[in-house]
Order: structure tokens, then C-alpha cells, then sequence
């Protein structure tokens, strides 16, 4: 799931709020937004989005600086206000208005408090902002103060388009910089063209990855290496990718780890996150991954050909894709090392039971919210909360709406059925059936454990913390207690007072616990080898 180091969500507060023109008293509050010629020499379309910020608060957040930059805060959703519109051709030198009163969050701007803030403007391109933000190719302006609250209509202009990242980044850490050079020399960029994909799509889908081969590897020798599959969580690309690639030779080139072939699975698409699941939306991915794609890195690559020295790791949304992986093919893999796995038990989907009569993501039966993310004890954000700034970023790329993307059948539209109604928050039962019964990883071990024990047991090793961002512990605690009904052979590690974003820490180490999964791994791999992890790097359990 979600943003920050494995990826975490931006998220937001209050309501955000469609209104048809004239349904509310007062007037509508209008911002005037325009395309410099500088910019670009061609009519851009897009999804408008409006940040506004009081200015005494943008001032405190940039302490003392210049604010340079509007947007939404996770870590307080209440502070940014934006609002949105579809823009069909926004022409060089001429600009579009936009009625902040009918697509907003947290509120219609109309009903903020008047005074001065600082604004910004965004033209999404690409139709990414829920994923990725402002990325490559999107348009913004220059941040302005304003006054809110006087009926004027205030002017902004896109003078500026954003550059791409790099694909391979360089660390920010001094430390890793040769090693991320080093690791760069040592891995292969995989662009791959899918058939299965191409054909359900009808237009060329690839599938991208960094192929990162160990110390030593000689591409003219027979030896092959033990390989990990290892996928990011929400937000998570190439270039995220990258950076963990470098960590990872720096592991094993300072000895830390085995020499291992890693593949970096880019999960990215344009709904979200694919999971690496077979989708009556996004296409058959699974098959892809595991009868093509595999395949063909094992063509090209000295890798182990069979499932025990196949294994997998992920975190959050990577947790997730990583243990549907190991469970829909465990003969493909040798075991799945899956940590804060989003919601594996549809029983406490980040809190709320989706089976529940009359179940509800955004309010209990009291009518108290489901809150969504946590940090320092304190509720940060809630379903409904998230759920509605969602909407008003993008129909694409969100992580609801990726869980859809994913879980839930097509609609009449096209699109996938909404599991749940975005105004009310009640949950169709409907829909939640099919998602139980094609992607509610306990539910399937339950009713499949005869066919899937001789394969499976003993592949699942699970950690998460107890005081996960995302409540993420809860869905873990129902897994684990399906599989001890079941008598099935599991790893499953609950890390007191871990959070989504510390898990992996041992004592100043942030990769520890990666580390130690490396040399689990090649114990099941080269059983017989004379290969042994560093001192103090016990690798049963943390």
C-alpha cells in the first residue's frame, strides 16, 4: 500500500465535495488559470488541480524560506485545500477557469476561511498525480498569495514543465554513491513486450525490471546463482528500484548477503499497482510474469530454473503481490519473504470487516470513522478521509481505486465496479464476494489448503509490525490464525512497536532485516554450502 521509503499514500481530510453550479448560496469561487507560450508551443490537456495553503501556515512549514512549493501534506491532511477539472485543450497564451466549488478537498473553496494563502497550480498530464504526483511532463505555476473570501478571481499561469527522472538514481547517501555506480555496471535494464498483455490491451505493454547479477558473475561460466524476485509498494518505480539495487550489491559485496541474482519488478501501471495478479481490468499479469517473462530471464541470465532457487520479497503493496505470487503458483517459487502485505484477510480490510452486514469503510456501527494511517499514536487520516481526496486527484492511480483496478470485476463501463459508494462509504456486497473469491489470500489457503499444502507449506514467512501506519497488522493477525486452523507450516513474525516504515531496522542497520531473509533464502537454496552468513547475523528471526 502506500507512500514513504516502501511507499505510502498521500492522503487528506474533511470532505471533499462535487456540487452542480448554483447549489450552494453563495457565490462560487473562481480561480483563472493559463498557459504561458514559454511553456509550451502546443494546446496540452489534463486533469487542472488548484493547492491553496493559508499563508501564515505555508510560512511556519517553510521556516523562513521561500514557499517554493504547494501541495498535499499525508502527515497533515487538514492543512492543503485543492480543487479540480478535467481540461479537454488548454491553448498556449489563453487559459481555462475553474470552479473550485465543484470538485474540492476538503472543502469548497468558497467555504474557507477568507484571508491570504499561498496557491499553486498543476496540470496533470498524464494523469498520474495520484500515484506518482507531480512528475515528468506535468505543468505547474508559480506559487502566489492570494485572497480567498473576497469574490475576486484570481490569475495563475503554467510557466514551467517538469522533467522526467532518471530511471537509475544516485543515493543522496555520500556512502552509497560507489556502490550505486558499481551496481549500475552490473545490472540490466529489462524492457520486455508481453504478448499476453499486448493482446488484451491491443496495443504493445511491457513489462520493465532491473536484472542486477552478483560480484563475480561471469556471463561465459555454467555457475548459476539462486535468484529473488523482489517488487516495490505503492508509488514505487524504476528509479525506486534502482536505489534498492544499490543497496543490494553493497550487501553483497561487503559479504552481508549471498551472492544471489535479484530481478527488481517494476509493478507500476497506469491504475495503480498490477500485483502481479490476473485481472479482468488490468490484463492477465500473472501469467505474463510467471510463463514469460520468467522464462525468458532465465534464457538470457544464469539463474537457478526451479523453484527452489526461485524466491520472492516485497513490502506493503510488493508484500502483498509477493504472497499472492507464492500462494497462486507455489510450485513456481521456493518461498515468499512478504512484509506489511496489504490486506490479505478481507476480514479487516485496514480495519473494516468488508463482510459485515451492512458493512461501511467509512463509519463503525457507532458511527465513529475507520481511521487509514497512524504515526506518534495519533490517528492521521481516515478512510473516508483518503478515499475522498482521492477522487478529486484523478479517476486513475489511486490506491482505492488501484485495489479495483485489481479486485473487482468489470462494470458495464468498463471500468472496475467500485467496491464501495465514494458518497456514503457503504460497501457492495456484490462486489465483495468476488473479491473473496478471487483475491482474499485467506480465504483461498481455507477452501484450497488440500490442493496447495504439498507445495506450499513451510514457503510463507510474513512480517509486519504492531503498530503498522496502515493497520496493515490486523489482516496478518487473521492470516496468521487461518493458517494455524489449518495446521499449515508458516513464518509469520508480528515486530513489536514496528511501524510500515522502520521494519526492516535492526539496531542501526535499516536493511537488517532484508540481510537476514537473503541468507534464509540460501540455506534453502545451496543447503550444502560452506557459505555462511557473517558473525551476528542470525537468521531465524529478528
Amino acid at each position: 500500500m502506500m507512500r514513504k521509503a516502501w511507499a505510502t499514500l498521500a492522503l487528506g481530510t474533511a470532505m471533499a465535495v462535487t456540487s452542480a453550479a448554483g447549489a450552494h448560496d453563495a457565490p462560487h469561487a473562481f480561480f483563472h488559470v493559463s498557459l504561458d507560450n514559454t511553456a509550451s508551443a502546443q494546446p496540452l490537456a489534463g486533469r487542472l488541480l488548484v493547492f491553496a495553503i493559508p499563508k501564515a501556515e505555508a510560512e511556519k512549514a517553510a521556516k523562513g524560506k521561500p514557499v517554493t512549493k504547494v501541495d498535499a501534506n499525508e502527515f497533515d491532511p487538514s492543512q492543503v485545500a485543492v480543487a479540480a477539472r478535467e481540461v479537454s485543450r488548454l491553448v498556449p497564451g489563453q487559459g481555462v477557469d475553474i470552479d473550485t466549488d465543484r470538485l474540492a478537498f476538503p472543502e469548497i473553496f468558497s467555504k474557507l476561511k477568507p484571508g491570504q494563502y499561498d496557491v499553486q497550480a498543476v496540470l496533470d498530464v498524464n494523469h498520474n498525480y495520484n500515484y506518482a504526483g507531480r512528475s515528468g511532463g506535468d505543468y505547474v505555476s508559480q506559487v502566489a498569495t492570494v485572497t480567498l473570501g473576497d469574490g475576486s478571481v484570481p490569475d495563475l499561469t503554467l510557466v514551467k514543465k517538469l522533467k522526467s527522472r532518471p530511471q537509475w538514481l544516485t543515493p543522496r547517501s555520500k556512502a552509497m554513491v560507489a556502490a550505486s555506480k558499481q551496481a549500475h555496471e552490473h545490472a540490466t535494464r529489462i524492457d520486455f513486450k508481453s504478448p499476453a498483455l499486448t493482446k488484451f490491451w491491443g496495443r504493445p505493454i511491457h513489462m520493465r525490471a532491473w536484472v542486477l547479477t552478483p560480484p563475480g558473475y561471469d556471463a561465459k561460466a555454467s555457475k548459476t546463482y539462486p535468484t529473488v524476485y523482489f517488487t516495490h509498494g505503492f508509488t514505487g518505480n524504476m528509479a525506486y528500484l534502482s536505489l534498492k539495487a544499490a543497496e543490494v550489491w553493497k550487501g553483497m559485496k561487503d559479504g552481508q548477503m549471498p551472492p544471489m541474482i535479484w530481478v527488481f519488478l517494476d509493478e507500476s501501471c497506469p491504475t495503480g499497482t498490477h500485483e502481479f495478479a490476473n485481472s479482468v481490468n488490468n490484463g492477465p499479469w500473472g501469467h505474463a510474469l510467471i510463463d514469460e517473462l520468467i522464462p525468458n530471464l532465465e534464457s538470457r541470465f544464469h539463474m537457478d530454473a526451479r523453484a527452489r532457487g526461485r524466491f520472492l520479497n516485497g513490502h506493503s503493496s510488493g508484500g502483498w503481490a509477493t504472497l499472492w505470487l507464492q500462494t497462486r503458483y507455489p510450485a513456481e517459487f521456493g518461498g515468499t519473504w512478504s512484509t506489511s502485505p496489504d490486506p490479505s484477510d478481507f476480514h479487516d480490510f485496514t480495519g473494516v470487516n468488508l463482510y459485515a452486514p451492512h458493512a461501511n469503510v467509512y463509519h463503525r456501527p457507532d458511527g465513529s470513522a475507520y481511521p487509514l494511517m497512524r504515526a506518534g499514536g495519533k490517528v492521521r487520516a481516515t478512510f473516508e478521509q483518503f478515499a475522498k481526496l482521492e477522487r478529486v486527484l484523478g479517476p486513475y492511480g489511486g490506491q482505492i481505486a488501484s485495489f479495483e483496478w485489481v479486485f473487482s470485476p468489470r462494470g458495464k463501463d468498463g471500468r472496475p465496479e467500485p467496491m464501495f459508494n465514494r458518497d456514503t462509504g457503504d460497501v457492495n456486497p456484490k462486489v465483495v464476494a468476488y473479491w473473496r473469491d478471487h483475491y482474499d489470500i485467506a480465504h483461498r489457503l481455507a477452501t484450497h489448503w488440500d490442493q496447495l499444502k504439498p507445495e506450499l507449506n513451510g514457503k510463507i514467512h510474513l512480517y509486519v509490525g504492531t503498530a503498522d501506519t496502515f493497520y496493515l497488522n490486523g489482516a496478518a493477525r487473521k492470516l496468521d490464525a487461518v493458517l494455524k486452523k489449518l495446521h499449515a507450516k508458516a513464518d509469520i513474525h508480528f515486530l513489536p512497536g514496528r511501524t510500515h516504515f522502520d521494519l526492516y531496522n535492526i539496531g542501526d542497520d535499516r536493511d537488517g532485516l532484508l540481510k537476514r531473509f537473503t541468507w534464509q533464502m540460501y540455506a534453502i537454496a545451496r543447503p550444502h554450502s560452506m557459505l555462511t552468513p557473517p558473525p551476528g547475523a542470525h537468521v531465524k528471526h529478528p
